[in-house]
């Protein structure tokens, strides 16, 4: 069996796929997604495409290792979005190959569901939005979900007024008052403040119990970052801008978080996520896998949730479930997803729907984002 093609295609502005097919005709997709770069992995996945076209598609390992270490400049987030998607494609074909899930490939799975949590939160306290997120509130609880994640709407930057920081901390607890205290609020400040600013609205929402802050500061600093885990009696995350377990070395090393983040799309592909998150057993460091695109990448993602030890929750937003673009779109039971069953990564593509571009404003779906006007909470 040797690789005969790879296309790819662009559905939606946050789900951009590769299909990789096979001369006995099967076929594997993964997902090249780079948020706000729409473009970029194209060029990324037509080279790689070079070296793969006419090898065994079940050598994972080794094609890993010659894409990420032929390259005179290695990782980077453009490569290692094209070499994830291209590798959650081999695994793909790998468990159709084998007539298993994927997850029976990489050691077999530790549990029998995966949670997963959803974007939600309350960006305003003036009725229109408030109006708005109990509509959304309305529409995500009866799938059951233990667990919420916001951004603040707010601009933080290096210093902020009382006004702004009373503000979002007032949004937080109301969201507490409003799901009670069986289930649990994330807050994902962006990576937009410093140690001082994160640290001090760490401490004004404690009360709420947060589940974690996820990027208090910006990710080029460890140490930054270690110095409010350091001051902060609740867990902090991070790790969706991180690429590779070279970059999350010096996190867990440091003990800078309690929770790591990386992305399935971004830091290597469904081999690289499995490596990252063993490493990460070793410290006691749980994995809450980021996924904020479509759902050729939640499907990967899954895969690895299925079999890592010290899973947490994974990251899930509507476009994610695949509604209209897979054939059967995953479902959220109480909070939970089944473990997949079929082969490989376990959904079939509606390629029809996968030719089609739909334009940014109908993917987001008029409620998907807050505030209601479908602008992006601060990406």
């Amino acid at each position: 069996m040797k690789i005969a093609k790879i296309e790819q295609f662009a559905p939606r502005q946050r789900t951009r796929l590769v299909k990789v097919t096979t001369d006995n005709g099967l076929v594997g997709w993964g997902e090249t997604t780079l948020e706000a770069k729409p473009k970029s992995t194209g060029g990324a996945v037509e080279e790689i495409a070079d070296y793969l076209i006419g090898k065994d598609p079940l050598l994972i390992e080794r094609h890993w290792q010659f894409i990420y270490r032929s390259a005179f400049f290695r990782g980077g987030a453009v490569v290692l979005s094209a070499l994830s998607g291209l590798d959650q494609a081999l695994w793909d074909i790998a468990g159709k190959f084998y007539g298993v899930p994927t997850y029976k490939l990489l050691g077999g799975a530790v549990r029998d569901r995966l949670r997963v949590y959803a974007h939600w939160g309350i960006h305003a306290l003036d009725d229109a939005t408030l109006e708005a997120s109990r509509r959304r509130l309305d529409y995500l609880q009866p799938m059951g979900y233990t667990a919420y994640k916001m951004g603040p709407s707010q601009k933080f930057r290096g210093h902020e007024s009382p006004a702004l920081i009373d503000g979002f901390v007032k949004q937080a607890y109301l969201m507490r008052e409003w799901v009670g205290n069986d289930v649990e609020l994330a807050f994902d400040f962006h990576g937009k403040m410093t140690p001082a600013l994160a640290i001090e609205i760490c401490h004004e929402i404690k009360g709420m119990r947060p589940m974690f802050v996820e990027e208090p500061v910006p990710q080029e600093n460890v140490d930054a970052l270690k110095q409010v885990t350091d001051h902060v009696p609740f867990p902090i995350a991070t790790g969706e801008r991180l690429l590779s377990r070279w970059e999350f070395r010096q996190v867990l090393e440091k003990q800078a978080a309690a929770f790591i983040q990386p992305d399935g799309s971004h830091a290597g592909g469904i081999t690289e996520l499995k490596k990252i998150a063993n490493m990460a057993e070793v410290y006691y460091v749980h994995v809450a896998p980021h996924c904020a695109i479509g759902p050729v990448a939640l499907a990967a993602c899954l895969q690895v949730d299925a079999v890592i030890p010290n899973f947490l929750a994974q990251e899930q937003v509507d476009v994610g479930l695949g509604a209209g673009l897979l054939e059967e779109s995953f479902k959220v039971v109480n909070g939970y997803i089944e473990l997949p069953t079929a082969p490989g990564l376990g959904f079939t593509i509606n390629e029809a729907e996968a030719q089609r571009h739909i334009p940014y404003k109908e993917e987001l779906g008029g409620e998907y984002y807050y505030p209601a006007d479908n602008s992006l909470v601060d990406w």
